[in-house]
C-alpha cells in the first residue's frame, strides 16, 4: 500500500462562472478546475481523494472552504516547496488555493469541521450594489431595518428540524444547530447576514436569508420565520435568495487529536 501525506487546503474562489463546487460532466465546477490543475502537477491516474467542508451551489462564493487531499509520500516530497505556487500558476484566476498545510490523518475537511460561517450581502439602496462588487452583493429595492432583523434571527437559532428552510435528500437529517444568526450594517451601507452553524442542508442560508429580507422591509412580522420550524416540508412560502450574494467565510476545526473524535461524532449525528 503506497504511504501518503495529507493535506489541508484552503481555498478561495468567486463562484460567478462555476457551477458550484461538486465536479459534474461537461461543466465548470471549483473542484473540476482544481483536480485538472493537481492532475497537471502529480499526474492524472494519482487518486487524490479530494474531500470538501461543504459543497457550496452554483453561484455561491467563498473566501474560506477547506478541502482535503491524500498525496503519495515521494510524490509530495518532490513538490513540497513549490505547490502552491505551482498551482497558482496552473488556477483559473476566479480560483485561488491560499494555503497548504500537513495535516494527522485523522483530518477529515467535512467531517472534522466544528462549524460553517457564511455571510450574505445586500445592498438596500435605491440604485443597487456598488459595480465592482456585483458578484458578491444582491440588491434589495425596500429599506431594510436592523431591528428588524435581528429579532426574526434571533428567533431561529438554536437546535431546530429546519425542514421548512431546506431542499430535503433522502434519508438525511434536517436537523441542525444555529449558533450565530446576526446582521450589521457595514460602513459602505450594505447589510450583512453572518449565519453559523454545525453544518447546513441544501439552500438553507439562502433559505433563511430570503424568509427575514421580508421581514426586514415590513411585509411579514419579524415572529412570522420561527413559526415555521414547525413544519415537516420545505415551505413554499420562502423565497429562496440570490446565490451570489452568499460566502462562505470560515470553516471551523477543534484541535490536531481531536479531529477523529470529531469526524466519528459527526458521521453518528448524519446517520
Amino acid at each position: 500500500m503506497t504511504e501518503t501525506v495529507r493535506l489541508r487546503l484552503d481555498v478561495s474562489y468567486d463562484g460567478a462562472d462555476f457551477s458550484g463546487w461538486a465536479a459534474q460532466p461537461g461543466r465548470r465546477t471549483v473542484a473540476g478546475v482544481l483536480v485538472e490543475a493537481l492532475g497537471r502537477l502529480v499526474g492524472v491516474d494519482t487518486p487524490l481523494g479530494l474531500t470538501v467542508a461543504g459543497r457550496t451551489d452554483a453561484g455561491v462564493h467563498a473566501s474560506g472552504q477547506v478541502c482535503h487531499i491524500d498525496l503519495p509520500t515521494g510524490v509530495y516530497g518532490e513538490l513540497e516547496s513549490s505547490l502552491m505556487r505551482r498551482l497558482a500558476a496552473l488556477m483559473p484566476p476566479d480560483a485561488r488555493v491560499k494555503a497548504v498545510t500537513p495535516v494527522p490523518p485523522t483530518f477529515d475537511a467535512r467531517f472534522s469541521a466544528t462549524f460553517r460561517r457564511y455571510e450574505y450581502r445586500v445592498a438596500d439602496t435605491g440604485w443597487g450594489p456598488e459595480p465592482l462588487r456585483r458578484h458578491d452583493t444582491i440588491g434589495w429595492v425596500r429599506p431594510l431595518d436592523l431591528d428588524r432583523l435581528n429579532v426574526a434571527a434571533g428567533g431561529l437559532t438554536g437546535e431546530h428540524d429546519y425542514a421548512a428552510y431546506c431542499k430535503r435528500k433522502e434519508h438525511a437529517t434536517t436537523i441542525r444547530a444555529i449558533t450565530r444568526f446576526d446582521w450589521r450594517r457595514d460602513p459602505d451601507g450594505v447589510v450583512v447576514a453572518t449565519v453559523q452553524a454545525d453544518a447546513f442542508c441544501q439552500s438553507m442560508v439562502r433559505s433563511l436569508v430570503g424568509a427575514l429580507l421580508v421581514v426586514g422591509d415590513g411585509r411579514r412580522d419579524p415572529g412570522w420565520p420561527s413559526t415555521l420550524l414547525t413544519r415537516t416540508e420545505r415551505s413554499s412560502e420562502v423565497t429562496v435568495a440570490p446565490a451570489h450574494g452568499l460566502t462562505l467565510i470560515e470553516v471551523g476545526y477543534p484541535g490536531e487529536d481531536d479531529y477523529a473524535a470529531r469526524a466519528e461524532a459527526t458521521r453518528r449525528m448524519r446517520s
